[in-house]
C-alpha cells in the first residue's frame, strides 16, 4: 500500500528531508539516493532501502509498480515538497533512503585484491569518479581515510553512478594503521606523489595493492609517503605541476588493469 505525505509535518518527510545534512546522515546511518537508475542499483546490489518517496505525478510509473508490488515502503509526496528537498535542478521524482554499508575489517579484506586509499579527500566530484572507476577497473574495495569528504552526500552519490553499492568501504582513522593492517593482509601500499618515485607504469601494480590517492591540494600525509612500501609518480611534459586527483587516479588503477590483462595473455 502507498502511503500518502501531505504536508512537511510529516515525521517521515521531515526524517528523509533532514538527511540531506551531513550530521544526520552520520547520526542515523543513512543517506539519500535520488533517481530510478540509482535505485535499481541499490537493489540489485542487496542495499538496505528503508522508505522510498514518490512524487505524486510518478505514482503510476509501471517502476513505482513494481517496487509496490515487492512490498516496499513507498510514500507519495506532493510536487512542490517533493521538489524543495531535491538535489539537482530537475528532480527524478523518486528518492529513497538507504542503510549506509557495515563492514568488519575482516569482512572488507576477504576478497579485495585490490583497493584504493582515500586520503582527505574533498571535491564529492573527484571522490564519486574515482570510486566508479575503481569499479570499473576491478579494486573491490576503497579506504576512507578520516578528514575525507562525505561519500554519502547526494553529489558524491550520483558521481559515483552505482558503484558505490559494489565497491566495498571501510573507514579509517589512523594511517599507521592502514599500513598496518594492508601489510597483514598481504597487500602492498603504494603512494602517489609529485615529489619523485617510481614511474608508475614501472611499477608492479597487478594484484594486490592498495593505491593511496592525496588531499587534492596537498597530496598524501606524511604517515603514508613515509610508510608506504612504493611512491609512484606520474611524468609530466611542460609546466604542469600536477593532474587532477581523480584523473591521477584512474590512470594508475587502469595501468593496474592493464597489467592483470598482460599477465593472463602470456
Amino acid at each position: 500500500m502507498m502511503k500518502q505525505i501531505k504536508s512537511s509535518a510529516n515525521d517521515n518527510f521531515k526524517f528523509f528531508e533532514r538527511l540531506y545534512k551531513r550530521k544526520y546522515r552520520e547520526r542515523e546511518g543513512c543517506y539519500v539516493i535520488e533517481g530510478f537508475n540509482l535505485i535499481e542499483e541499490a537493489v540489485k546490489n542487496g542495499a538496505v532501502l528503508r522508505k522510498i518517496f514518490v512524487r505524486e505525478d510518478f505514482i503510476h510509473d509501471n517502476k513505482i509498480i513494481m517496487l509496490k508490488n515487492e512490498g516496499r515502503e513507498i510514500y507519495s509526496v506532493p510536487k512542490e515538497l517533493f521538489d524543495r528537498t531535491a538535489d539537482t535542478e530537475t528532480p527524478q521524482g523518486i528518492a529513497a533512503i538507504c542503510e549506509k554499508p557495515k563492514l568488519s575489517i575482516p569482512e572488507f579484506f576477504s576478497d579485495a585484491e585490490n583497493i584504493v586509499v582515500l586520503d582527505r579527500l574533498q571535491d564529492p566530484g573527484n571522490i564519486g569518479t574515482i570510486i566508479r572507476t575503481a569499479d570499473a577497473a576491478g579494486f573491490g574495495g576503497a579506504v576512507v581515510m578520516k578528514g575525507t569528504a562525505d561519500l554519502f552526500s547526494p553529489k558524491t552519490v550520483r558521481a559515483a553512478a552505482g558503484s558505490l553499492y559494489r565497491v566495498k568501504l571501510l573507514f579509517a582513522d589512523d594511517p599507521g594503521e592502514v599500513i598496518r593492517l594492508l601489510a597483514e593482509n598481504g597487500i602492498k601500499s603504494i603512494c602517489t606523489s609529485p615529489h619523485g618515485g617510481e614511474l608508475y607504469f614501472n611499477a608492479d601494480l597487478a594484484k594486490n595493492t592498495a593505491l593511496i590517492i592525496g588531499n587534492e591540494a596537498s597530496g598524501a600525509c606524511a604517515e603514508f609517503l613515509n610508510g608506504s612500501d612504493i611512491k609512484i609518480t606520474l611524468p609530466m611534459e611542460g609546466t604542469i605541476e600536477s593532474l587532477n586527483a581523480a584523473v591521477s587516479a584512474s590512470i594508475v588503477m587502469y595501468e593496474s588493469l592493464r597489467q592483470r590483462y598482460a599477465e593472463k595473455h602470456r
